[in-house]
C-alpha cells in the first residue's frame, strides 16, 4: 500500500476531545490487516539499524511491538508510573495542564544499546523527548524515532530534532 491510501485508513473525528480539535483515530488502520501490515512495514524500515524498539504506553506498544517482533529485536516497554513490578528509573516532564511521568526498568537496556523510539502520534513531542531521557539516563543510544502520523503544526519534530534524532513520520496532518 502507498503513504496515501495509508493515510487514508486513518479517520477524523472533529471536536474530539473538546471543541477545535480534529483527533486523528487509528483504529481504523489497525482494524485494516493490509493497511496494519503495511505501516508496520514502513516503520520496520524507518527504524533498520536500531538493536531495541522502545515504544510509550499505550498505542506506542501496539506499533513498536510489532516492529520488534519484525525485527526480532527487543522491545522496551516505556510506563505510565506504577505499572512495572520492579526497580525502576523515571523523568518527568511537563504537559500542558501539569505533570506526568514515565518510568522503565534500568535493567532493560545494555550500555550503549542502540534504541529506536516507535509511536503513533508525533504532536508537541513532549512524550518522545521525555522517552529519549529516560533511555538515555538507562545508558541507550538514541538518534531516530519514528511515527505513523506528524502533526507539524505542533512543533514536535523541531523539538526532537534539537534533542539530536532523525525523526521519520509516515503521514502528516495539518492543524491539529
Amino acid at each position: 500500500m502507498t503513504p496515501d491510501e495509508i493515510k487514508a485508513l486513518v479517520r477524523t473525528i472533529p471536536d474530539f476531545p473538546k471543541t477545535g480539535i480534529q483527533f486523528r483515530d487509528i483504529t481504523t488502520l489497525l482494524g485494516h490487516g493490509r493497511g496494519f501490515a503495511a505501516t508496520v512495514e514502513w516503520l520496520t524500515q524507518a527504524v533498520a539499524g536500531a538493536e531495541a524498539i522502545a515504544g510509550m504506553e499505550a498505542r506506542g506498544f501496539i506499533f513498536g511491538a510489532a516492529v520488534a517482533a519484525r525485527l526480532e529485536l527487543p522491545f522496551l516497554p516505556i510506563r505510565k508510573p506504577g505499572k512495572l513490578p520492579c526497580e525502576v528509573i523515571g523523568v518527568e516532564y511537563e504537559l500542558e495542564y501539569g505533570l506526568d511521568r514515565l518510568e522503565m526498568d534500568p535493567a532493560a537496556v545494555g550500555a550503549g544499546q542502540h534504541v529506536a523510539i516507535v509511536d503513533d502520534l508525533l504532536a508537541t513531542g513532549g512524550t518522545a523527548v521525555a522517552a529519549t531521557e529516560l533511555l538515555r539516563k538507562a545508558g541507550a543510544r538514541v538518534d531516530r524515532a519514528a511515527f505513523v502520523i506528524d502533526l507539524p503544526d505542533l512543533g514536535g519534530n523541531a523539538r526532537l530534532a534539537s534533542q539530536s534524532l532523525d525523526v521519520r513520520a509516515l503521514m502528516a496532518f495539518d492543524g491539529d
